[in-house]
């Protein structure tokens, strides 16, 4: 089956910038084929856009869809204040919540030209089951593609970690509950819609060795590994007072720094770590609302992509940034980065 969409104004977003003024897309069993303006190609169905500009969808890196139903809470809060107000409530999610909040996550996402969804869930109460399923029947019956993630924290406040007890989970549970996962929903090769990406935490809410086991698990099938990293002064001060290091070298003793990482936020690095993120392929979601929400401070992004870090953009949870709308963020990126770094930062 093949169907043309024309009469389009076609930004491809590759490389050289092309743009197609007058431009077609032709969709062959449910893949773009080809792009072009002039002649359109023979079609089984053609549909004209009157001039409408079409561009690739875009990717969210970073998201918590559960915080959907949390927004407004603690708005003058640093990082840690904000989730040690917030886990309460969080502690009393279920399947049906996850699913409200996913819809209408999944919702406003699309509606800002989004048409693939990292999600960081990493809150799984005790006795609650469903709830990545929830979500990804939600992303299922609204056709966006996603990227579910088995989050996980094993460190509890009784331990020195952040979150409370009741919030940790047993490694050995939380390592099968993962490979569950990744055997019943992973898809993989072109098409694939529904993926999972092994997430813990981050450094203030996960043992050493559930970050260690969760890579080599993650590797041994074949999975993206995602966390929170560098995002405050006070997650460096934690890692430094605990394991006499940065955030990012903790990580890096860790095993964690590779091409098959992306790291949330990245705010406070330096230099010669932005050189090791490139140096290892690994990457980053830059979430620029959150952080200025929360005063985190600005990533640098102009420095990370000079030195050839792979950077996308992530709305982060709606709780620390109100809203899920992926072109207001990209318009976010662009000013942060020029107050940070003058006008031709970005463009």
């Amino acid at each position: 089956m093949k169907s043309l969409l024309a009469n389009a104004h076609v930004v491809t977003m590759d490389d050289a910038g092309g743009e197609h003024v007058s431009g077609w897309i032709l969709i062959e069993n449910g893949f773009v084929t080809a792009v072009g303006a002039g002649a359109e190609p023979e079609a089984d169905e053609r549909e004209d856009l009157a001039g409408a500009v079409v561009t690739p969808g875009l990717v969210n890196t970073h998201h918590h869809l559960y915080q959907t139903l949390t927004r407004a809470r603690a708005q003058e809060a640093t990082l840690f204040e904000w989730l040690v107000e917030l886990y309460p409530t969080w502690a009393r999610i279920d399947a049906e919540a996850e699913y409200a909040a996913a819809r209408t996550g999944l919702a406003e996402l699309m509606l800002s030209g989004c048409s693939t969804v990292f999600d960081h869930h990493y809150v799984f109460p005790r006795g609650r089951e469903g709830l990545v399923e929830a979500e990804v029947q939600a992303a299922r019956e609204l056709g966006c593609r996603i990227v579910a993630s088995r989050g996980s924290m094993d460190l509890g406040i009784s331990d020195g970690g952040l979150p409370p007890d009741e919030l940790v989970e047993d490694i050995d549970a939380v390592l099968a509950d993962t490979e569950r996962l990744a055997t019943e929903l992973h898809e993989t090769g072109p098409g694939a819609r529904m993926q999972i990406a092994v997430a813990p935490c981050s450094p203030f809410s996960v043992t050493g060795r559930l970050m260690t086991e969760s890579a080599e698990l993650a590797r041994r099938l074949g999975l993206q590994l995602h966390t929170h990293l560098a995002e405050t002064v006070e997650e460096e001060q934690y890692c430094r007072e605990l394991y006499g290091c940065t955030p990012v070298e903790y990580l890096d003793r860790l095993g964690w720094l590779d091409g098959d990482v992306w790291c949330a936020h990245c705010v406070h690095l330096s230099e010669p770590e932005i050189a090791r993120f490139a140096a290892t392929g690994t990457g980053v979601a830059h979430c620029p609302t959150s952080n200025l929400r929360l005063g985190a401070g600005v990533a640098p992004v102009r420095t990370m992509l000079d030195a050839g870090v792979r950077v996308g953009l992530g709305v982060d949870g709606s709780a620390s940034n109100e809203r899920s709308d992926l072109c207001f963020e990209i318009k976010q990126a662009l000013l942060v980065a020029r107050g940070r770094d003058g006008p031709r930062a970005l463009t």
